[in-house]
């Protein structure tokens, strides 16, 4: 991808970047050749971003025109927003108290140049608030109210803002940031760049490492050129076409900020933000399927002023579950109403809402992987030995599986794939992974999944490569679509 800096005026710039073309933000925004050129990425470092200001323009024409702004139009506006500030500061409260401790006085600036600051020890903080707030340069402003350190406010700032004696240093950095963005090999000339968001160290990643092997050789036959990234990454997601998240997602966690950002930027994305959101919460699930009158067990969406009506609306054993439970992580039962009161009392604690549910004893959940509202795989996930789920963390700490099995598709039950679809398609047209169980002929939906699955040996078994080469096939075809809309 080709790469511009659009400044004011070029002429009184004072830091030259070697091999980027600097033209002036009026040129950028009149001249037909930027308007025709493709596949730019546009460093946007002009003297303000305020609304209708040539600043603001470059960054919201360039999407228009199928470019990478940097920074985004997002990015502008949630430097604005108060509420987003303070949520980002919660976030990152244990990291700004850590980084500013030594400080005598109450209030702090901390200039950020492509993530950096001067001071080594303002590192990490200035590498955070870079990924949260993706801007060349930008100026944070603290403040110490009862020895608490809160974020006031964040601002980009453009190079009449930098101080001289800061120039080397701004130049060197930049100079990094576009000699590093791009760390994998251009030998050949792919059509497009696709992101694979992993995570190396995660214990039970959706992917093992053949699997994303044959992700990797699926999405070259199509036309991709593939880079893995993992959650430091984050500043260079504009660099992509498609961003394919490999690592266990939530909300209030860094996949969703990727996701989001991804999404904004105009990147093909899976799993989408809204997908995220919609699958990771079960208190959403419960009123979706029974707003679709989606079969599904019987289930009480809990809180503290019902609790007492769970005995005889479910009965027992009944399954309780955390809003943001997934791969039986925070899912429990209870066999009586003494283990009810005791695992409510400490739920209650850290969530205003549960969901209870009947228990439904079966030796596998079907579990349906949909794609573009098209069932994709179908796998049996048998019970781990001795336990009522597929997984059994055991007294030692040691995980414990049940056999997964993939089936040929005129095997399973045509009730259980349409019932899968109808509950997939509830949420969006991604990826998603749909647990179900079957007693007899009746068929209900225990969960939908974003981001399921997909490990080589498992649910590949009977498709082989067929599973990764559709997946790519439609990152591709999206990718296309979209390509053609700007």
């Amino acid at each position: 991808m080709d790469t511009i800096l659009v400044v004011n005026n070029p002429k009184k710039w004072r830091l030259p970047i070697q091999n980027i073309e600097t033209v002036s933000a009026r040129d950028y925004l009149t001249a037909a050749h930027y308007f025709e050129r493709r596949g730019l990425h546009v460093i946007n470092l002009c003297r303000s971003y305020r609304y209708q200001s040539l600043g603001y323009y470059v960054s919201l024409l360039a999407i228009a025109r199928g470019h990478k702004p940097f920074p985004s139009i997002e990015t502008i506006q949630d430097m604005k927003s108060l509420s987003i500030l303070r949520v980002i500061s919660d976030d990152i409260a244990e990291l700004i108290q850590k980084s500013l401790k030594p400080l005598a006085s109450d209030r702090f600036q901390l200039s950020i140049y492509f993530g950096k600051n001067l001071a080594k020890r303002y590192d990490q903080l200035s590498k955070q608030l870079f990924r949260l707030f993706p801007a060349p340069m930008l100026r944070a402003e603290f403040r110490k109210i009862d020895d608490e350190w809160t974020l006031h406010n964040i601002r980009p700032v453009s190079s009449k803002d930098v101080p001289e004696e800061h120039y080397s240093f701004v130049t060197e950095q930049a100079q990094r940031y576009f000699s590093t963005r791009r760390r994998i090999s251009k030998t050949a000339q792919p059509r497009f760049d696709l992101a694979i968001l992993h995570d190396p160290e995660e214990i039970d990643p959706p992917s093992n490492d053949k699997a994303l092997e044959m992700f990797t050789r699926a999405a070259r036959k199509v036309g991709f050129r593939v880079e893995y990234i993992e959650k430091d990454d984050y500043e260079f997601i504009p660099q992509f076409d498609a961003l394919f998240i490999r690592e266990t997602t939530n909300v209030n966690h860094h996949t969703y900020r990727f996701s989001r950002r991804a999404a904004a930027e105009g990147l093909v994305v899976m799993d989408d933000p809204a997908s995220i959101q919609k699958c990771s919460n079960k208190v959403f699930l419960a009123e979706l399927l029974t707003r679709n009158r989606i079969p599904h067990p019987k289930t009480l969406i809990l809180h503290s002023d019902n609790r007492d009506l769970l005995a005889e609306t479910i009965g027992f054993p009944c399954i309780i579950k955390k809003p943001d439970s997934s791969f039986s992580q925070g899912v429990y039962k209870a066999n009586s109403q003494e283990e009810l009161d005791a695992l409510l009392d400490t739920l209650f604690a850290s969530s205003d809402l549960l969901i209870a549910q009947e228990f439904l004893p079966t030796p596998f959940d079907w579990r349906v992987g949909v794609l573009d509202r098209k069932a994709l795989y179908v796998c049996k996930y048998y019970m781990a030995g001795g336990h009522w789920q597929i997984q059994n963390n055991n007294l030692t700490g040691e995980m414990k599986y049940g056999e997964v099995g993939a089936c040929p598709f005129d095997s399973v039950p045509p009730a259980v794939i349409k019932c899968a679809l109808r509950a997939a398609n509830a949420i969006g047209d991604g990826l998603y992974g749909v647990d179900l169980k079957q007693i007899g002929s009746k068929v209900r939906v225990i969960e939908i999944n974003d981001n399921p699955s997909i490990e080589h040996g498992f649910e590949d078994q009977v498709l082989k490569d067929h599973i990764y080469s559709t997946i790519m096939a439609s990152f591709l075809r999206r990718v296309e679509e979209r390509k053609s809309l700007t």
